[in-house]
């Protein structure tokens, strides 16, 4: 592994590499879900070609991953670019639609995990049992919620920790305050 450049931070095309690798696809295997060349997609992420907003789109549902994911990496001064993620600079994740809340935390998508931070706002639920291939530790700084992992259920709040490895999980944040946690997930997800 060669040490982190900080002339070469990571960027859009980095991140499409990371996520494609991390789903296990090849460049092939991509490209034919877009419907465009292998030529096309490997200049993308060498950053040689600057992919359309429909293209972004696409990407984004091929790696079942949220298009917001894909518009850059946080502003920051370049001698903290790789390295630091000020507060006010975190990359959303998703929409919110299930009362979930996330933030990068992590600088970008190329190392072999990232952390998130996650608010599961009150009244917030899966909307249905889900299964990711990834080894994932959750740390509760604030709130409960309601998990349930390979069938067993349990509450967790404050300083709790807990791990899914490929077990199938359902969340859920019943109570009136919010749920914070913090995930390490690996491979990246997002």
């Amino acid at each position: 592994m060669q040490p982190f450049d900080p002339a070469r931070t990571p960027t859009l095309g980095a991140d499409l590499r990371a996520l494609r690798k991390a789903r296990g696809l090849t460049l092939t295997d991509l490209a034919e879900r877009l419907g465009r060349s292998v030529g096309w997609l490997s200049q993308v992420e060498r950053d040689m070609s600057n992919p359309s907003m429909s293209d972004l789109r696409m990407i984004a549902q091929a790696l079942d991953a949220p298009v917001s994911l894909l518009f850059g990496q946080g502003v920051a001064p370049a001698q903290e670019q790789g390295f630091i993620v000020r507060a006010g600079a975190r990359r959303s994740m998703g929409g919110g639609e299930d009362g979930l809340v996330e933030e990068l935390l992590s600088p970008d998508l190329t190392d072999a995990f990232e952390v998130i931070h996650s608010t599961f706002l009150p009244g917030a639920r899966l909307g249905a049992p889900d299964q990711r291939p990834t080894q994932e530790v959750g740390y509760v700084i604030s709130g409960r919620l309601e998990i349930t992992i390979a069938g067993q259920q349990f509450s967790v709040g404050p300083g709790d920790s807990f791990r899914m490895r490929g077990e199938v999980y359902e969340w859920e944040n019943p109570y009136q305050e919010p749920a914070v946690v913090i995930w390490v997930i690996a491979p990246p997800v997002y």
